[in-house]
């Protein structure tokens, strides 16, 4: 999966600004779902486990000393 490769090749300060960007991003779809429901509400579900994605790469990378 190359998404799984670029997150790993990004250094910790992109992580946490694509991670912000990726939370404001839920809010959103979650406003818009309760306004009207969304064309694609997988959409939702993607967005989620990109979060955990950002998340557990940051860990892994607190765990082992990387900056």
């Amino acid at each position: 999966m190359k998404n799984k490769e670029s997150i790993k090749d990004m250094s910790t300060a992109d992580l946490l600004e694509k991670l912000e960007q990726t939370r404001e991003q839920l809010v959103k779809l979650r406003l818009n779902n309760a306004v009207s429901p969304l064309e694609n509400p997988n959409q939702i579900r993607n967005t989620r486990k990109n979060i955990a994605r950002y998340l557990t790469e940051l860990r892994r990378r607190e765990l082992e000393g990387i900056k």
